[in-house]
């Protein structure tokens, strides 16, 4: 009688999580599963916290509802599979701002991560050259083409448009520069669009045509109770066995699979399975791999990594504008890089004593030694640079909280997809029970983990099946 196949998940974050779940529903019955996971707690850059007598969130803070073909997005059908779809709530506020000139001005409507595909919408914050957008007589990209984004809207639409609307949105979600991020990992609309159109704007039209929205729709949703609860509903129907604070520090192929081995050096555990599931950080995965695929190791350790921390204050009614929250541009000389108004934004967590909970992110790629400051500090220096952009002193914070992410955030330079699929290509030619899942591979975000933890698990469940295991 054949034995029950073994998977490793090595990673408890969500595209762990979701490569669990999908193990379990998808693969053959019996099969053991098991998540190794190196910290005390899963869930990876989703962390609920709790501050002024409330959940809060010290990580992600929400997922977008659809994905880029305009269905149900990867993050709502997890939530859905795990029974949690009546929890989902929408910002009850969406605008937001840029802080450009010591002053707030509302985000303009209708731009792709802050490129425009109207040069009018975008001058109360920039002034594009539209001069420099011509049509030339051929594509902006040839087909296998990769720049930077910094590097494209630059040589279009003039540095303005980089520094005071790109710049910022894109920072917002990597604390990257657009000038050193790829324009087919981050905005692979645009970069499809890029291999047709003759012009930026052009360009910009043709991916919000192919991406229709449903006027009204909301575009981003999260969890009453907070992104925790869709952690522990991941755990428990995934059925997986949960190692907790379990560091897996080797990885070697067997006749029959893999060997683990785990824990300290003085005292380590050795563990057999027959396919594994990486769901770790770039350099984590490049370790692991330098056993089995060393010439793959170096490519996958490239990939850089940017550090945040997140400062949450509790203000007692506090005046803050109707807005869910604000960018600051790197130019503006700020430590904060962007803000979200929490109990404005979410109708959910607005508090009848007026306690209002205003989060702020602080470090850009490159400028890690500002995060060396002590808790205090960054705190204080939140509170002072909240107080001038809206343009009132903010009232004394009656508790606070200061998350750090070391290494948090992908740098994706030009040339990433190319890199990763190489790899990924190499991986299955040479060890088909073995797979690349999460944010170094396939980009931020909750919904983009989850579909490549569940990319990853299918894939692990195909190479098995086809071993006759």
């Amino acid at each position: 009688m054949r034995r029950p196949a073994r998977v490793a998940v090595v990673g408890g974050g969500v595209a762990g999580l979701a490569a669990a779940v999908r193990l379990r529903d998808r693969a053959p019955e019996g099969t053991e599963i098991t998540v190794y996971e190196r910290s005390g707690a899963l869930g990876g850059k989703l962390r609920t916290g709790e501050l002024a007598g409330q959940p809060v969130e010290f990580g992600a803070e929400s997922f977008l509802m659809r994905d880029p073909a305009g269905g149900e997005s990867a993050a709502v059908a997890l939530v859905r599979r795990l029974g949690l779809a009546d929890r989902i709530v929408h910002p009850t506020v969406g605008r937001a701002a840029l802080a450009v000139d010591g002053e707030l001005r509302p985000v303009p409507a209708g731009t792709l991560v802050g490129v425009p595909g109207d040069l009018a919408a975008v001058s109360t914050v920039a002034r594009p050259d539209a001069a420099a957008d011509r049509d030339e007589g051929r594509p902006l990209l040839g087909p296998d083409e990769d720049v930077s984004v910094g590097a494209l809207v630059r040589a279009r639409l003039g540095g303005e448009v980089v520094d005071r609307l790109v710049d910022p949105m894109l920072g917002g979600v990597y604390a990257g520069r657009a000038d050193d991020l790829s324009l087919t990992a981050t905005m692979p609309a645009l970069a499809r669009a890029a291999r047709v159109e003759h012009t930026l704007v052009g360009a910009v039209r043709a991916a919000q045509a192919a991406a229709p929205r449903a006027p009204g729709a909301p575009v981003f949703g999260t969890l009453v109770g907070g992104l925790g609860t869709l952690v522990e509903a991941a755990a428990r129907v995934s059925g997986a066995t949960i190692r907790r604070d379990a560091t897996v520090r080797e990885l070697h192929p067997t006749p029959a699979g893999w060997r683990l081995t785990i824990g300290p050096t003085r005292d380590p555990e050795h563990v057999e399975v027959d396919a594994v599931v990486l769901a770790v950080p770039a350099r984590a995965a490049a370790r692991l791999l330098a056993g089995p695929a060393p010439e793959l190791a170096g490519t996958v350790g490239r990939l850089d990594y940017a550090s945040v921390a997140l400062v949450t204050l509790a203000l007692p009614e506090p005046r803050l504008p109707e807005l869910s929250g604000f960018l600051v541009p790197g130019t503006e000389g700020l430590l904060v890089k962007a803000s979200t108004f929490f109990t404005t934004k979410w109708g959910h967590l607005r508090r009848p004593d007026g306690l209002a909970l205003v989060r702020a992110s602080v470090g850009r790629y490159g400028e890690e030694e500002q995060l060396q400051r002590p808790d205090e500090d960054l705190a204080a220096t939140v509170h002072r640079e909240l107080s001038a952009v809206v343009g009132s002193p903010l009232p004394a914070p009656v508790a606070g909280h200061v998350q750090r992410w070391g290494g948090a955030l992908p740098q994706y330079a030009p040339g990433h997809v190319d890199r990763v699929a190489s790899v990924r290509a190499a991986l299955r030619a040479s060890h088909p029970t073995l797979a690349l899942a999460g944010a170094g591979y396939d980009g931020v975000g909750i919904p983009v983990c989850v579909r490549s933890g569940e990319t990853a698990a299918d894939e692990i469940i195909t190479a098995l099946g086809g071993s006759g295991t």
